[in-house]
């Protein structure tokens, strides 16, 4: 298997409400199925322990951790138990994330600003921050931020795309400081994802039905015109995560059916 025997860290690994599943839940799935054992981190409880669930049923090997992730304390806590309990960390996924309450630059409230940013960059900040040590030890490491194809491509509101974009040359830093460690930071850019987080708040604040949303969405894709999945997303990290991506360090991998073609 592809992470046989390998520690790895899920942060946001829980699973919000809604038809589809979300990235983080997916990704630890994958991860688990490739051997794995899995520490599933969410501010929810018991979001973490029905992603665990889910792992157990299929036979893998994961353990749930309540955590939020903007505060450093908590970030430390994840760090150093799992490094007692195991012995190493091997692979660290960042998932956090969100974009709800973001406007135009000149509406946009200041304290959401400070939110969305502290969520968004602060929490892979702190959680590398905490991590980065332990893998050094090793020297070995593998770790994969969730940013967006927002990033690098025009966008309505402002802060997503700006704390995104800090994600990116953060962990293309995080690649440079750390090469000679052995530790591996890449980021992965997923484009228009059918996931909870993405349609289930969009048909609420719009007022239609969740098909309307990804009928919108589909459209705007090159590749067969319809929307990733977890699954595609999750996929993207576990390559990242294995060996097979031994030499690759620093890139932005857009997980987008050829979305971002469409800047040029």
């Amino acid at each position: 298997m592809r992470l046989d025997n390998k520690i790895a860290i899920v942060v946001g690994g829980g699973q919000q409400p809604g038809e589809t599943m979300g990235n983080g839940k997916a990704t630890a799935l994958r991860f688990a199925e490739e051997g794995a054992t899995v520490i599933v981190v969410d501010r929810d409880q018991a979001r973490a322990a029905e992603t665990v669930d889910a792992i157990a049923k299929e036979g893998g090997i994961a353990h749930a951790m309540a955590a939020d992730v903007t505060n450093e304390d908590a970030c430390r806590d994840v760090a150093g138990k799992t490094a007692e309990k195991f012995g190493r960390i091997d692979i660290l996924h960042n998932n956090v994330g969100r974009s709800e309450g973001d406007k135009p630059t000149t509406d946009m409230d200041s304290a959401v600003w400070d939110e969305l940013m502290t969520l968004n960059l602060k929490s892979m900040f702190l959680m590398c921050k905490h991590v980065v040590p332990i893998m050094r030890e090793r020297k070995k490491g593998a770790i994969i931020n969730i940013s967006s194809t927002s990033s690098v491509a025009a966008r309505q509101t402002v802060t997503y795309k700006t704390s995104k974009g800090a994600v990116n040359t953060f962990t293309q830093h995080l690649a440079w400081e750390n090469a000679p460690f052995g530790i591996r930071a890449n980021v992965i850019l997923p484009g228009l994802i059918d996931t909870p987080m993405a349609i289930e708040r969009r048909a609420r604040e719009q007022g239609v039905d969740r098909d309307v949303v990804r009928q919108a969405r589909n459209q705007q894709v090159p590749l067969e015109g319809r929307m990733g999945t977890a699954w595609d997303v999750a996929n993207a990290a576990l390559f990242l995560a294995s060996d097979e991506a031994n030499y690759i360090t620093g890139v932005l991998l857009p997980v987008d059916g050829g979305l971002l073609i469409k800047i040029g």
